[in-house]
């Protein structure tokens, strides 16, 4: 290791209840030498809440000073001190502060761990009903209507299972652009306050979850939403549309979400996708 001693914990914080923090997280909080904390109020809440006193210097690092403070920190490392960074909620790095220290870190040679813990996106990704074989992380869409339509078009056939982030405010929207580029019927899941007391998962398709927001979504907001079917399984073959069907459906879809969807990627009539589908049942 080129003879750095110090080490870079990042450590997750509760996402909601702090009973969900985990137990070496106050250990960590103790006897750091510098904890670096996206906003230090919130900080000094938990350790309140955890009946924790920090020792060591503490010091903000979030957006607006994450570039210039990051060379400080990493003088601190290589100078053989225990830095630990944590972000408001979750683990620090994912779509929060930490990833430039951690690539400034590991380019300096300095050790780089963690406090796993507590994840929206996975916590997101369980409690939605859709697959979790195969997943993919997208973070927040981009906030111009253009931008945000043309990643979303980018996506229209990843076929992984989708996790976002969005804001409550703009959350509306971002169900609007993704039923325009997936298909309003798009099976997903919108995610609000998880783990907290006014937890909340509205399951459906996509435009049953646009009509759903008009009238105003509140908190901290996780959007999941099922990978395209793949095109070989819409095939000009019925035995394939049944199969799509029978996929989305244990995907959470509805049978009537399920059979437009197929019908829509395999380019026939809707009437053809439900005749193959209640032929099958009706010979079972």
């Amino acid at each position: 290791m080129g003879g750095v001693t110090g080490l870079l914990v990042l450590a997750a914080t509760p996402i909601g209840q702090v009973g969900d923090a985990p137990p070496r997280l106050a250990t960590e909080l103790a006897t750091a030498d510098v904890v670096a904390a996206e906003d230090t109020r919130r900080l000094r809440r938990l350790c309140r809440d955890l009946g924790v006193e920090i020792s060591g210097r503490v010091v903000s690092y979030f957006e607006g000073n994450e570039q210039a403070r990051t060379p400080l920190l990493l003088e601190a490392l290589e100078a053989g001190e225990r830095v630990l960074l944590v972000t408001d909620a979750g683990m620090p790095s994912v779509s929060d502060p930490g990833y430039r220290l951690v690539v400034a870190a590991v380019e300096a040679d300095v050790r780089v761990t963690s406090v796993p813990g507590p994840s929206a996106v996975l916590t997101a990704l369980a409690v939605s009903g859709l697959p979790v074989d195969r997943f993919c992380f997208e973070g927040f869409l981009p906030r111009k209507a253009g931008e945000r339509g043309r990643r979303l078009a980018g996506l229209a056939s990843e076929e992984r299972t989708m996790v976002f982030f969005e804001a409550p405010h703009r959350t509306e929207a971002a169900l609007g652009a993704m039923a325009e580029a997936f298909g309003g019927d798009r099976p997903a899941a919108v995610c609000r306050e998880l783990t907290k007391t006014h937890e909340e998962v509205r399951r459906g398709s996509l435009a049953d979850l646009l009509a759903w927001s008009a009238d105003g979504i509140r908190g901290e907001v996780t959007l999941v939403v099922a990978g395209a079917v793949p095109t070989a399984a819409v095939a000009a073959d019925p035995a394939a549309w049944r199969d799509a069907v029978a996929d989305l459906e244990g995907s959470g879809a509805t049978r009537k979400e399920a059979i437009v969807q197929v019908a829509r990627l395999a380019g026939v009539p809707k009437r053809e996708v439900y005749d193959a589908v209640h032929r099958d049942q009706e010979e079972s």
